[in-house]
C-alpha cells in the first residue's frame, strides 16, 4: 500500500505503567500524528498497535503478555503490532514473534519506532511470512534520547519526562536492568518545551522520571537548578514533581522548592516499610527514622499542611508482624496522606526473589488490607484539616450537571457545585464545607 507517510492508517496507541511511559506515550501518540496517522485510545477498528509495556512486577509481565494478545485480535493477521518498554526490553524475540509482536524496541530506542512503524506500514499487506524487526539490535542511544510532546491532551496538566534510569538497585526492583544507567534531559530542552506547553494553554507541568532526585547528576545541574529556572516561566500557574526517593530530598533542593512561587505543596516519597530490618534488605538506603526526618524537613520549608503521599510495600521476605506493626506506626508518625499499597509478589532477576522467609499470601494479603484501611484513615484525616478553608481549584472536566471538580495545590480532588459555568483550565475559588473518601466537597465563593 503507498502511503503518504503514515496518512489514514489507524493505530491504536496504549500504555502500561508508571508516569513516564505515560509521557512516552504521548509522545508516541504525537509523532504518528504528524504523520497523518489516526490516533486512538480503544483498539476498535485499528489496523496498528503500539504499545508502551511495564515490567515492574511479574503481574505486570503478564498483563502485558495479555495485552499483546488483545492486540493482535484487535489489528488482525493483516495489522502491525509494535511493541515498546520494559516489558519489550526483557522480552526473547523468538517468543515475542509467536506472541504476534512485529516490531519490538526496547527501553531506549522509542524515538526510532514511527520510523520503522511507517516503513513497515508502506509495505502491506504483506506477501508470504510476516516481517519482524527487532530495534534492539540497533547501536543504543547514548545519553538523553529526546522524545518531545507534540500535545499534552489535557487542558490543565502535563507531564514532562526529565530523567530516564536507575543505578540504585532496590533488591525487588528490575528496573535499574531495564532503564539503564541515569540519564538527564538537558535544561534548556525542558525549558523550550515548558514555555511551548504552557503558551499551547497548559497551566500546570509535573516533572518525571525513574528516578527523579538524580536528575542533574550525569550534567553539570541538577533538580533544584531545575526548578528555580521552570519558576521563572511566565504562565505557569502550578509545578509538580512526580516521586522522589527520599534520600534526594536535600536542603538545596527543599530550599528550591520553598523559594518557588509555583511549586505545589505535595510529595510523593516511597517508604516501602517502616522496619528498619525490613528496609535494609529492600537496600532503600535509609531508616525509618532517617524517613521521619526528611518529612519533618519538608515540612519546615513546605508548610505543615504539605501532602506527603506514600508507597508501601507488604509481605517483604523476612517481615513478621513486629516489623510490619513498625511500619503502621510510621505511617501514623510521619502523617501521610493518599498512599499506594503494593503486596509483594518475587520478580524474576532480582535478589528478593531468592529471599527467605516470605510470609503466606494470605497473611501479606491480610497486611494489605490494613495498611489500605490505614491509608484511608490517614488520607481522610489530612483532607478534614482543609473543611472551612478557602483554596483555589484549578478545574478540570465537569462531574455532572452543576457539579464540576478539579485539585487544590495540595493535590486533592475537590468538586463542587455553582450555578455559573466552570471552562477547563480555569482557577476557582472554593470553600470546604466537607469531605468525603479523602475528597473535598465546596462551594464557589
Amino acid at each position: 500500500m503507498d502511503r503518504a507517510g503514515l496518512k489514514g492508517l489507524k493505530v491504536w496507541v496504549h500504555v502500561l505503567g508508571c508516569r513516564s511511559n505515560l509521557c512516552e506515550g504521548d509522545f508516541l501518540t504525537g509523532a504518528l500524528e504528524a504523520r497523518g496517522a489516526s490516533v486512538s485510545r480503544e483498539p476498535e477498528g485499528a489496523e496498528a498497535a503500539v504499545l508502551v509495556t511495564c515490567a515492574v512486577t511479574a503481574e505486570a509481565e503478564r498483563k502485558c503478555r495479555q495485552l499483546v494478545h488483545r492486540a493482535r485480535r484487535a489489528v488482525g493477521d493483516r495489522g502491525l503490532v509494535a511493541v515498546c518498554g520494559c516489558w519489550a526490553q526483557a522480552a526473547d524475540s523468538g517468543d515475542a514473534r509467536k506472541l504476534g509482536v512485529d516490531l519490538l524496541v526496547g527501553s531506549r530506542g522509542k524515538s526510532r519506532l514511527p520510523d520503522a512503524l511507517e516503513a513497515m506500514a508502506n509495505r502491506l499487506p504483506f506477501d508470504g511470512e510476516r516481517p519482524f524487526q527487532d530495534l534492539r539490535t540497533l547501536p543504543p542511544i547514548e545519553g538523553w534520547e529526546e522524545m518531545p510532546l507534540r500535545d499534552t491532551g489535557l487542558h490543565t496538566r502535563a507531564f514532562v519526562k526529565v530523567q530516564d534510569g536507575c543505578a540504585h538497585f532496590c533488591t525487588y526492583c528490575i528496573i535499574p536492568f531495564l532503564r539503564g544507567r541515569p540519564v538527564s534531559r538537558p535544561v534548556e530542552n525542558v525549558l523550550a518545551e515548558v514555555r511551548r506547553l504552557v503558551e499551547g494553554g497548559c497551566r500546570e507541568v509535573v516533572l518525571t522520571g525513574i528516578h527523579l532526585g538524580t536528575y542533574g547528576r550525569d550534567t553539570d545541574s541538577s533538580l533544584a537548578e531545575l526548578i528555580r529556572v521552570l519558576s521563572g516561566v511566565e504562565g505557569l500557574e502550578r509545578l509538580r514533581l512526580g516521586s522522589l526517593e527520599p534520600f534526594s530530598l536535600d536542603e538545596a533542593l527543599l530550599d528550591a522548592l520553598e523559594e518557588s512561587p509555583v511549586f505545589c505543596p505535595h510529595l510523593h516519597l516511597p517508604l516501602q516499610s517502616g522496619d528498619d530490618g525490613i528496609l535494609s534488605l529492600m537496600r532503600r538506603g535509609y531508616t525509618a527514622e532517617e524517613f521521619a526526618r526528611v518529612c519533618g524537613a519538608a515540612r519546615a520549608h513546605l508548610g505543615d499542611d504539605l501532602h506527603i503521599s506514600s508507597d508501601i510495600l507488604v509481605g517483604f521476605p523476612g517481615e513478621d508482624e513486629a516489623a510490619f506493626q513498625n511500619t503502621l506506626s510510621l505511617m501514623h508518625r510521619v502523617c501521610l496522606g493518599r498512599v499506594h499499597v503494593f503486596p509483594f509478589s518475587p520478580r524474576p532477576g532480582t535478589a528478593a526473589a531468592q529471599m527467605p522467609d516470605r510470609p503466606a499470601p494470605e497473611v501479606r494479603d491480610d497486611r494489605a488490607a490494613r495498611a489500605l484501611a490505614l491509608g484511608r484513615e490517614l488520607l481522610e484525616k489530612y483532607a478534614e484539616s482543609f473543611i472551612d478553608r478557602e483554596l483555589d481549584v484549578l478545574s478540570e472536566e465537569p462531574e455532572q450537571e452543576g457539579w464540576y471538580r478539579g485539585h487544590i495545590p495540595h493535590f486533592l480532588e475537590a468538586r463542587w457545585d455553582t450555578e455559573e459555568n466552570v471552562e477547563p483550565n480555569e482557577t476557582v475559588r472554593i470553600r470546604v464545607r466537607s469531605v468525603s473518601g479523602g475528597r473535598l466537597e465546596g462551594v464557589t465563593l
